[in-house]
Parts: structure tokens; C-alpha cells; sequence
């Protein structure tokens, strides 16, 4: 008895230890920008912050972060309406038709992860510039759709081939459409994946940095750029609030995505 106690104590202290060296491994690397966050004045060779307070937050909310913020969510959003309205029935299509070539269609969206996004990034930025005179709005929604496209056809392709093609024909066999079983049988049941690719898209598209500085410089400001522009400028502090003001939606929507991204999604990935 006391032995059986003992080891259930045991288990028990090495599993509280497990959570407590997990929880620095993560969180303590975080745990400096919160300290700089809030260090007013803080120099060598003190090992902590000789002064505290909230002025570099009133700083940094009072100065274009809101500006940067607001403007990264309205072009993520573009982008992920934009590439679900492209993906959805292209995706739909390379799952359930026999397409001439489909292995290279996939591939051709690989493309932009084949090569270095900066050469990519800069062709694309000359393009822009002959085009629309770069650093505008749509240029930026469509160099973040550049790579937004990529993660959206391959998962999405392989949501509609988890969903049972025979449900479909069972549809069609009683007097459905083509369209009507799509759009009554399949989409409700790849509604899940739908919203696991959508929120891959956004996730990329609020973080993106190397395209929006180079086509959007400096008319179009983001969350990431901001960051980009304090950190040079050796505004830790500022540095610091812009990186913990852009963890929070990243979390949030990786909690989502976690509750709706289905094994039986990844496992289709090899047989598309």
C-alpha cells in the first residue's frame, strides 16, 4: 500500500515537473519581450529593469500600431476571401475529375515554396511597379495570395478527397445535379477543412513580412513591417509590444485550427 502510494507521488511529481520544463521551454523565451515591454529604463550590468511602466504601451497605441494592425487584418481578409472564392471549386475539381496532367497543376502551385521567396518577392515587385506603379493596396493582396495559394489548393484539395465520393453518386442517383450534390452534400461535410485552410490563409497573410515591405514600402504598413521599423531603430521596448500584440490573434486562430484541422485531411496529402 505505502509502496503503490509512493509511486502514484512519484508520477505525479515528475509529471508537475514535465508541465513546469515544458512551460519554460515555451514561455521563457516569451518572457523577455514582456519584461521589455513594460522596461522604461533598463542598461548594464543590472539584471533587471532599473525602471517600469506603461509609457512605451501609451507610445505604441498612440503612434501608428493601430494603423498597422487594422490595415494587416483588412488585407488578410481580402486575401482569404479572394483565394477561398479561387480554391474552393478548383480544389473541388482537382479531387473529383480525372484531369489531364493533375500532378503538374499541383505542382505549379508548389512553385513559390521551390524557390527563395526573395527572388520571387522582387520579380513580382518589378512586375507591380510597371503595372500599378507598386506600393499599393492590391499589390500586397496579391503577393501574400502568391504564397496564400499554395497552402490553400493542397489542403483544401485534400479535404474534398476525404469526403466519400459515394455520397455524392447516391445524390446523383436520386436526381441531383453535379452542382446541387456539391453544394448540398460535399461543402457542408468539408466545412471543417474549409475553415482549417481558411485560417492557414489569414495566419499568412497577418504575418507575412518579406512581400509587404518590398511592394508596399512605404504606403502599405503592417503588424510585421511595423515590428520590422522599431527593431531597426533599436526600440526594443516597441519591438517587444508590436511581437506580443502579434501573438495574440496567431494563438487564438491556432486554437481553432487545432479544433478543426481532422487527421483524415493530412493523411490525403500523399494521394492527390
Amino acid at each position: 500500500m505505502l509502496m503503490a502510494e509512493s509511486f502514484g507521488m512519484m508520477q505525479r511529481t515528475l509529471r508537475m515537473a514535465g508541465v513546469v520544463a515544458a512551460a519554460v521551454i515555451i514561455f521563457g523565451p516569451l518572457s523577455s519581450l514582456v519584461i521589455w515591454s513594460f522596461a522604461e529604463k533598463w542598461y548594464w550590468p543590472h539584471l533587471c529593469p532599473q525602471q517600469v511602466g506603461f509609457f512605451y504601451w501609451a507610445k505604441v497605441l498612440q503612434g501608428d500600431m493601430l494603423r498597422a494592425l487594422t490595415d494587416g487584418f483588412l488585407i488578410a481578409i481580402v486575401v482569404t476571401l479572394l483565394t477561398l472564392l479561387i480554391t474552393i471549386p478548383l480544389s473541388y475539381v482537382l479531387a473529383r475529375l480525372p484531369i489531364p496532367f493533375k500532378p503538374l497543376i499541383l505542382m505549379v502551385f508548389l512553385l513559390p515554396q521551390a524557390f527563395p521567396q526573395l527572388p520571387v518577392f522582387v520579380n513580382s515587385t518589378t512586375l507591380l511597379y510597371r503595372v500599378n506603379q507598386g506600393g499599393k493596396f492590391w499589390g500586397v493582396v496579391l503577393i501574400h495570395m502568391v504564397g496564400a495559394l499554395v497552402f490553400a489548393v493542397w489542403t483544401m484539395t485534400a479535404v474534398f478527397k476525404s469526403v466519400p465520393e459515394t455520397l455524392e453518386e447516391a445524390a446523383i442517383n436520386l436526381g441531383a445535379s453535379r452542382f446541387k450534390s456539391f453544394y448540398s452534400v460535399s461543402l457542408p461535410l468539408a466545412t471543417p477543412g474549409i475553415i482549417a485552410s481558411t485560417l492557414l490563409v489569414f495566419l499568412y497573410s497577418l504575418d507575412e513580412f518579406t512581400g509587404t515591405l518590398l511592394v508596399g514600402s512605404p504606403f502599405v504598413l503592417t503588424l510585421p513591417v511595423y515590428m520590422y521599423r522599431t527593431s531597426v531603430g533599436y526600440e526594443l521596448q516597441v519591438a517587444s509590444i508590436s511581437a506580443l500584440l502579434l501573438m495574440v490573434p496567431g494563438i487564438v486562430l491556432l486554437v481553432l485550427l487545432e479544433r478543426y484541422m481532422k487527421s483524415e485531411y493530412l493523411s490525403m496529402f500523399g494521394r492527390i
